[in-house]
């Protein structure tokens, strides 16, 4: 497919075949949620961790089929936004479904900073508990992922490349320790079903519950459809490269999950922020474990640079289409980013790191993007009648229809999802919504002009 442009609007530079698209969507897919809430979901379901795992990559595959249909249908970069703004047409579904996105990526930061503080403490022997220390911690960390956020980072493929070999490298270790161990006659295979409901739960809704934190882990393959402009011949290459992706991770996962549980007895792997720190100790106990902490920071730190930037120029996108305050849009003279979007994203994100937990961010992130995707399921149903000239990926109609009841079923209370989840969601959409409010009557009553939303621009760098 030729790119074609005018003079005054040039098309973006289709620059990455397979190979590249794959390590983008696998290292976008690994980060945090693996190795910040292992832990988490073993206090829910004891030493059967795998199995949250297990549901949580089929829910994902799943909605992969629906964002496959719809990118290679629409194969423009604008993501969940264009898809619900084509299917509804409701400009407030759209504003909430693209302010829902940015906040799944600061509550993805702000437990990514939580991460890197724990594994800071491991890695220079410090004593911090959940002290004020560990919080200044991870405040500070944010501080300077805003810093280098206002300074300019590009998200180049290259570094996207070297990131993911790092993350990925950390998680072939644990996969490694566990093979090692577990072949000389250590650890113990029988914890994995030794399956233990969290106290006043029925065994369901424990499951389910851990199913929807794993959920954390499995996000981030939707950010690929916004790559869909500088993909080459993407309606061929884009249904392999992504369910390819879905499914190392989900193998990557599942064994991470074995032999954590394999080596670390379930109630102490729940235990603090850095799970797999404990499983390299246990399996291989003459492992530096400095080098291992520094690979999980590294990995987080990624995921948290990578998240406030998306927010930020998403931040930057609703201000420049004048669905929020202007203010918000403001770039730096000689730094060209979008200083006032950085400062106001920086600002939240400190308040859910002094006020939510590792878990209810991890929650809220899957919370978040699991209401995304169930637009997104529904959505390719109704495009159905929005037929294209083209060919491109279709997926059996029963797969979104599944996958809009499994994300919905995820998001709600019926899950066993935890209370603070739905707190911290729903501070932070309340936040958007008043800010659309005041920009709305402002734009309607002084200037004159309606509010309406161009899903194409609103992720623009």
């Amino acid at each position: 497919m030729a790119d074609t442009g005018t003079l005054s609007e040039p098309t973006l530079k289709r620059v990455m075949g397979p190979g590249l698209l794959l390590l983008f969507v696998v290292g976008d897919i690994l980060g945090t949620g693996v190795y910040a809430l292992t832990g988490r979901v073993a206090n829910e379901v004891g030493g059967a961790v795998w199995l949250p795992f297990l549901i949580a990559f089929v829910v994902a595959l799943l909605t992969a089929f629906s964002y496959l249909e719809l990118v290679t249908k629409y194969p423009r970069a604008a993501g969940a936004a264009l898809y619900t703004h084509k299917a509804f047409g409701i400009h407030f579904l759209t504003f909430i479904v693209t302010f829902a996105v940015m906040c799944s990526g600061l509550t993805s930061a702000s437990s990514a900073s939580k991460a890197f503080a724990s594994n800071f403490a491991e890695a220079f022997d410090l004593t911090l508990g959940d002290s004020f220390a560990l919080t200044a911690v991870a405040l500070g960390f944010m501080t300077l992922v805003a810093l280098i956020n206002f300074r300019g980072v590009g998200e180049s493929v290259k570094l996207n490349v070297l990131l993911t070999c790092v993350e990925l490298s950390g998680l072939l270790i644990v996969i490694g320790i566990g093979a090692w161990a577990l072949g000389g006659g250590n650890g113990d295979l029988s914890r994995l079903t030794d399956f233990t409901a969290a106290e006043g739960e029925s065994a369901f809704f424990s499951v389910t519950a851990a199913t929807a934190l794993a959920f954390f882990a499995m996000v981030g393959f939707e950010d690929s459809v916004n790559m869909a402009e500088e993909t080459k011949d993407p309606v061929r290459i884009f249904p392999k490269v992504m369910l390819t992706g879905l499914c190392i991770t989900g193998v990557i996962y599942i064994l991470v999950s074995i032999s954590s549980v394999a080596l670390v007895a379930p109630a102490e792997l729940g235990e603090g922020d850095a799970p797999l720190l404990k499983v390299v100790q246990a399996g291989a106990a003459g492992f530096p474990l400095w080098i291992f902490a520094f690979i999980t920071m590294f990995a987080v730190a990624n995921s948290a640079l990578i998240n406030m930037l998306m927010a930020s120029r998403l931040l930057y996108g609703m201000a420049n289409e004048r669905v929020l305050p202007k203010v918000l849009g403001r770039v730096h003279r000689s730094r060209r980013t979008p200083w006032v979007g950085i400062l106001f994203t920086t600002a939240i994100a400190f308040g859910l790191i002094w006020f939510a937990d590792l878990t209810a961010l991890g929650g809220t992130t899957s919370l978040l993007l699991l209401c995304v995707f169930t637009v997104v399921n529904i959505a390719v149903l109704v495009l159905r009648r929005d037929p294209v000239e083209h060919e491109h990926f279709k997926a059996p109609t029963v797969i979104p229809v599944l996958g809009a009841v499994a994300c919905a079923y995820l998001a709600s209370p019926l899950s066993g999802r935890a209370a603070d989840d739905y707190k911290v969601a729903g501070v932070l959409l309340v936040i958007g919504v008043v800010l659309w409010l005041i920009t709305y009557l402002y734009n309607r009553n002084v200037r004159h002009e309606d509010t309406t939303i161009d899903p194409a621009n609103i992720d623009k760098r």
